[in-house]
């Protein structure tokens, strides 16, 4: 491997095989004699977690070890049948396993049919190869908005400016000369050049260092870190609540020395399962990852790549939704307009010197333009040219004396190459004229010698003199207006950030339903970040903005405690896009471009992001629900279980009852209530909200089955399986009440939904074969009727609870 400083040039030079290519590229025997011998830049692994990391994910946490131990050790004291809880568990397992094998299907097959693509000189001529075909000493064409797709060395000729922070750390992109290695991973920014292929495959710098993790890196889930801190809660529960059951289970046997002696270990190891079983809300967990897999699914369908499963929901969560102009709320094409008068009588050779910038094979959409309208028989050979960047907003071109068009002409925005020049006020009116119609325009300057340089670099000289005006036509992409018409009744912010002329951005702005008024010049952007934060807080469309400006305006709204989302296509947005909460690439992206964003509109379609929207919402709401209702549960078993440990009393259910509890209130219900629609608007405090719910429903929960235990131990004396069944009817009523109260509003799917578990309930105490398995039975009854008594009791503080949670939610959003 060689380092990112240590030139390629040495690597080729020693370990290249015979037949090393010249300007015509790799012949197809040589591609062939490379592939065979298995030198392609296939690398192993897919585009999406590995199955091996699904199961992982899925299978070996802590949750499932403990749930793993506790089902072997009810197998070897042969009390099977309060074990049911591994089948559920070994159940949530493998419908996470599918779930999230599906969706890796589906996902795999959009990454691969729009897999990056390099340009390659093969046989003379160029050709649009897969990545993975590259072998090495292919050479490769670099232009602005690719990403190096293997260790390169650029060649003669060559200038690229290259971002390598995936690499390196470092965001400033780095100048490439002829001779530099050029690192697999990197972005190009600006310039372009021919590279040979050195290295390919898992040989790769980028592979050996840091692309799993550049691939795989994730986005910031509230869900997520949410649950994440429930979970290490409980798990810091756990141990002390066991400590204290077993404790309670063998006192109420008789001591340590009893129940050993008299077998009663037995059922207080099994009050022992079931109470730490109770705890563990498995299938919370099983049930995000199905929503956020589900939801990646349905994206597919809308041609929607989503490169990160919990991305889902970012988008559910912005508030600031930011748009580059082109490619974005524009088609992305550009089409040629006409040539303007710039002041004075062109110079001779102009013609020349636009069909130079339109011949190149690396030309943007806008050079392209020049091309077609400016085709070329034979290209004028240059001494020297300085590349477009999105930071100079020009490129130039130096041809040598005596040629059709002798001396250097630079092409760029009328802002940019006219500023400075004194015999530029007429052209500068001109363009401005021009810009304000909603024309995109370049100016085209010449000056008579070479492009002077400074030890500052390179910069538009005083001595230039206008040429000519060129406009250009872009087409509004027509769902546009209706789609930011969406998002701001849905209470998103909007924010226009173009590099093109201000003018021209505030032309567009107004035709897409933004509102009068002009475009913020962004040359005028304050440095100092609280006064940048409030202008961009304030101002809603921005013109000539740069790469890092656009990068620091999604920063400061960060800062403002917004939550942000970026489109883009360019090049020039990849800064902002890695640094937004979730970066959108449109179809016609660079490669760089979608290399860092998280979701990738395939088919270019604007209209797409309301659904994306939905669907982060369908996860969010439903998840909440969901997470209500389980957390609820940890709460009222985790009370119980403390309760009836300092009381000394036998943990009140059996694992097979609340097994069978669970899966009816619980586990079935929120399976299909997860996957429900839903179209409420996310409120920030996920976790805030479930809990306010959760803790004092669960408390209630606790409270009503030790009332009635108490009733039953010195009111109602009677058998242990009455107590049990008391407890159990209790329970049930209550945990199936907490179930209804988070499903609201209730469609007529919920409703079928809850009724299934009222039925499933009744069934429970009514079929014999069930009543005998679970150890049910009707209590007297006094003791029933002191049970639905409690019961309603609690269901009425729980729906307090619920009015009270939503009065305060309501106030702190007001």
């Amino acid at each position: 491997m060689f380092e990112a400083g240590e030139s390629a040039g040495q690597h080729v030079a020693s370990g290249a095989p015979a037949g090393q290519p010249g300007l015509d590229g790799l012949s197809s025997a040589d591609v062939l004699a490379r592939t065979n011998a298995g030198q392609t830049n296939s690398i192993p692994g897919a585009t999406s977690r590995s199955v091996w990391d699904i199961v992982r994910a899925n299978v070996l946490t802590l949750f499932n070890a403990i749930v793993a131990g506790c089902f072997v050790l009810l197998l070897v004291l042969d009390q099977w049948r309060d074990a049911l809880f591994g089948f559920s568990a070994l159940g949530n397992s493998l419908i996470g396993i599918v779930q999230e094998y599906r969706a890796k299907q589906s996902l795999d097959r959009l990454a691969i049919l729009h897999a990056a693509q390099s340009r390659v000189i093969r046989d003379g001529s160029t050709r649009l190869v897969p990545a993975e075909a590259l072998v090495p000493d292919d050479i490769v064409l670099l232009s602005a908005g690719e990403q190096v797709a293997a260790d390169v060395r650029l060649l003669d000729g060559g200038y690229v400016e290259a971002d390598e922070s995936f690499l390196t750390g470092e965001s400033a992109p780095v100048p490439k000369q002829p001779g530099a290695a050029l690192l697999s991973g990197s972005l190009i920014m600006a310039g372009s050049g021919r590279a040979v292929v050195v290295r390919v495959g898992p040989d790769t710098f980028a592979y050996k260092l840091t692309a799993e993790a550049r691939r795989f890196a994730l986005v910031t889930s509230e869900i997520r870190s949410g649950l994440d801190k429930v979970l290490r809660v409980i798990t810091w529960l756990l141990l002390p609540t066991a400590v204290l059951v077993t404790h309670a289970q063998v006192q109420n046997a008789g001591g340590w020395e009893a129940a050993f002696s008299s077998g009663q270990w037995i059922p207080a190891a099994v009050g022992l399962v079931a109470s730490i079983m109770s705890m563990i809300p498995l299938g919370l967990v099983l049930l995000t990852s199905v929503a956020f897999a589900v939801g990646g699914v349905r994206l597919a369908g809308h041609m929607v790549l989503v490169q990160e499963l919990a991305a889902v929901e970012v988008l559910a969560r912005v508030d600031v939704l930011c748009l580059d102009k082109t490619g974005t709320l524009s088609s992305g094409a550009m089409t040629f307009d006409a040539v303007h008068d710039a002041g004075a009588p062109p110079a001779e050779g102009w013609r020349k010197a636009l069909e130079w910038f339109g011949a190149k094979e690396e030309a943007s959409t806008t050079a392209k333009s020049i091309g077609d309208a400016f085709p070329a028989a034979d290209v004028l050979p240059e001494a020297s040219s300085v590349p477009f960047t999105s930071a100079l907003k020009w490129s130039s071109v130096t041809f040598p004396p005596g040629s059709q068009a002798a001396g250097t002409w630079v092409l760029g925005a009328p802002d940019f190459v006219l500023a400075e020049l004194s015999s530029g006020a007429p052209a500068r009116r001109s363009a401005a004229a021009l810009a304000s119609t909603g024309l995109r325009t370049l100016a085209l300057a010449h000056m008579p010698g070479p492009l002077p340089v400074s030890e500052q670099g390179v910069a538009v000289p005083a001595g230039l003199i206008p040429v000519v005006l060129l406009t250009f036509r872009e087409d509004i992409r027509k769902e546009a207006p209706a789609t930011l018409a969406y998002f701001r009744q849905q209470g998103v912010a909007l924010k226009i950030i173009s590099g093109d002329d201000p003018r021209t951005v505030a032309v567009l702005a107004r035709a897409v339903g933004l509102g009068p008024g002009g475009a913020y010049d962004a040359r005028k952007l304050p440095t100092d970040p609280l006064l940048l934060q409030e202008t961009v807080e304030t101002h809603h469309v921005f013109g000539s903005v740069t790469p890092s400006q656009k990068r620091d305006m999604v920063q400061a709204l960060k800062r403002g405690g917004h939550t942000v989302a970026m489109t883009g296509d360019g090049v020039n947005d990849v800064l902002a896009l890695k640094e937004a909460d979730l970066g959108i690439a449109m179809d016609t992206a660079s490669p760089a471009t979608k290399a860092v964003a998280r979701l990738i509109l395939l088919d270019g379609r604007f209209d797409r992001l309301p659904a994306v929207v939905a669907e982060g919402r369908r996860a969010i709401s439903n998840i909440e629900r969901v997470s209500m209702v389980f957390l609820s549960k940890t709460v009222y078993i985790t009370v119980i279980s403390l309760a009836f440990a300092l009381l000394l009393w036998p943990f009140p259910f059996l694992p097979r009852q609340v097994s069978v509890l669970d899966g009816l209130t619980i586990g079935l219900p929120a399976f299909f209530l997860a996957l429900q629609p839903s179209a409420q608007r996310y409120e920030a405090g996920f976790l805030k909200r479930s809990l306010a719910f959760s803790v004092p429903a669960g408390v209630c929960g606790a409270l009503c089955v030790l009332a009635v235990s108490l009733y039953a131990r010195f009111a109602a004396p009677g058998s242990a399986e009455a107590t049990q069944s008391a407890a159990v009817i209790t329970l049930a009523l209550v945990a199936s009440w907490i179930l209804v109260t988070a499903s609201r509003p209730l469609t007529w799917t919920k409703t079928l939904i809850l009724a299934g578990m009222y039925a499933g309930l009744a069934l429970l105490f009514t079929v014999p074969p069930s009543k005998e398995f679970f150890r049910l039975d009707w209590p007297p009854t006094d003791l029933l009727a002191a049970s639905v008594a409690v019961a309603v009791g609690g269901s009425i503080i729980i729906e307090a609870i619920r009015y009270v949670q939503r009065r305060l939610a309501g106030r702190s959003a007001d």
